[in-house]
């Protein structure tokens, strides 16, 4: 059943369950922000600028605001449904309302087991890698046992560029999408994998130590 949802066109792709920061100083989006905090507290987030019938987006749910002196604030929004515009509405607000679908990927034969077995294995190594980069080594990965979520919660961890991200997020096959996942990712986490040992021999002052031997595994 379509829904009043107030848009927040930005390049950026928000996936279903990913926590993402968001700097508002706008004046439109300022009154956005407020009248979300008002309300339900969720506003729509597309990557299509501008965004109009058709455009494809993540509903964001604002979970942490911090107002700014000067009227500026920053926030933590966490990625809901997607959503498709139906229309745009005529409404008094600086910024832009529309009427939306939200939805989910379509009914169909899923991931086999030894697909969803692979994602999970190269989505653990990358998170390994990037929690090496981030100095938060040990943090072990709770994967949704949902297929859908858990395809979107590898998909916002991979340094993909913009439009590998945009096709992600408005494919509406979760095997397709898992398929696409496990053929780009070994390039990935070997690249991360490097970067993370190097992090490691920088930390141990080239002292040769090789704790990267024990971080990863095959």
């Amino acid at each position: 059943m379509p829904s009043r949802l107030p848009l927040f066109p930005l390049r950026l792709i928000l996936f279903p369950g990913e926590l993402v920061p968001l700097h508002i100083f706008e004046p439109r989006y300022r009154q956005l922000l407020a009248d979300c905090l008002a309300g339900d507290q969720r506003f729509g987030l597309t990557p299509h600028i501008p965004p109009g019938p058709g455009a494809i987006g993540s509903v964001a749910r604002i979970l942490n605001t911090e107002p700014l002196e000067d009227g500026r604030s920053n926030i933590f929004v966490l990625g809901e449904r997607r959503f498709r515009v139906r229309a745009l509405l005529e409404e008094d607000r600086l910024y832009g309302v529309a009427s939306v679908e939200e939805f989910s990927d379509e009914g169909e034969t899923g991931p086999l087991p030894a697909e969803l077995d692979e994602l999970r294995h190269l989505g653990g190594e990358l998170r390994l890698a990037l929690g090496v980069l981030a100095d938060r080594v040990g943090e072990e990965p709770s994967w949704s046992e949902d297929a859908e979520l858990l395809s979107f919660q590898v998909a916002s961890m991979a340094d993909l560029d913009f439009e590998a991200k945009k096709r992600l997020l408005e494919g509406r096959s979760t095997r397709e999408r898992a398929r696409a996942l496990v053929s780009l990712l070994p390039a990935l986490v070997t690249q991360m994998r490097s970067r993370a040992q190097v992090h490691i021999r920088a930390r141990g002052n080239g002292t040769g130590h090789h704790g990267s031997d024990l971080v990863f595994g095959s």
